[in-house]
């Protein structure tokens, strides 16, 4: 069984190292293709989940090893808490630039940022169905099976994400968003981007074991993706130069100390609920 898990665990991160490239080669043949939502786009996000349906269809992987079941009984509290870490932290991240003088809310518009926010809702939500059901999902759960411990799970995960997201950040991502986040160059962003996925793995791997769902992860991310990438992207704050680093909603230093602090709380809770070793995916299908 180990054996097995091995090989598709491989076979799952060589599609997925891939997979953008793949989309990257096939944006260079078709012309015309939009920036920012291109068919290279589409197969980059598709292709991990479709490898992991596929590996779980003839690999026999149980539905229930990957979380696809809410189990909202006994974890309201952490659905709560994946729709609201995000704003508090941003908040947190906001107040903080206030108080120095390292952000600009000047040309912060509430009412307009919740409309932007709640219309990228579903899309997200969509998009972060096929990202969470193939990291947290697939990955995670195999992982966990393997008995690794909590560094080594964080670490294969965070560079499996990281790696994925090569191509979107090196070609994919458009010029403007890119300076309108961190002005460096693409390279210099993957490895910032990098010290991002760390501390959000934690955060996202916990919370996707304390549940046992996937679901909560999916709303987490949802939340992320529709708050602090319009937030700073489309310019509703404007951060001091230099400081983008230290404290960007999106990859600043001070801002994934803070969720890392989330994910390693979150760990506290799961190791005191759960003392002996996590039951492992593989054996939830015995639990009522």
């Amino acid at each position: 069984m180990t054996k097995k898990t091995f090989r598709n665990i491989g076979i799952f991160i060589f599609f997925v190292i891939i997979s953008g490239w793949i989309g990257v080669l096939v944006d260079s043949v078709l012309i015309a293709q939009p920036e920012g939502d291109s068919l290279g786009m589409g197969i980059w996000l598709v292709l991990p989940l479709l490898t992991a349906f596929i590996i779980i269809i003839f690999s026999k992987v149980s539905r229930k090893d990957i979380g696809l079941k809410p189990k909202i009984k006994g974890n309201m509290k952490w659905y709560l808490a994946s729709a609201l870490i995000f704003p508090v932290v941003t908040a947190i991240m906001l107040l903080i630039g206030a108080v120095t003088n390292w952000i600009d809310l000047s040309a912060f518009n509430l009412k307009s940022f919740i409309i932007v926010f709640c219309s990228t809702l579903l899309v997200n939500f969509i998009i972060n169905i096929f990202e969470e059901t193939a990291w947290r999902g697939y990955l995670t759960s195999q992982l966990v099976n393997l008995d690794l411990n909590d560094l080594k799970l964080y670490l294969v995960v965070a560079c499996v994400w990281a790696l994925w997201h090569l191509p979107y950040y090196l070609v994919f991502l458009p010029e403007a968003d890119l300076r309108a986040v961190m002005p460096v160059s693409r390279a210099i962003y993957v490895v910032v981007a990098f010290t991002t996925f760390i501390s959000w793995t934690v955060m996202f791997t916990e919370l996707f074991r304390v549940t046992k769902s996937v679901w909560p992860c999916v709303i987490l991310h949802t939340v992320e993706d529709s708050l602090i990438n319009p937030l700073v992207i489309s310019g509703y704050i404007s951060i001091a130069a230099g400081k983008e680093i230290l404290i960007s909603p999106i990859n600043g230093i001070i801002t994934s100390i803070l969720y890392l602090a989330v994910g390693i709380g979150i760990r506290a809770y799961r190791k005191k609920k759960y003392p002996a070793n996590f039951v492992p995916p593989s054996m939830w299908r015995k639990e009522s």
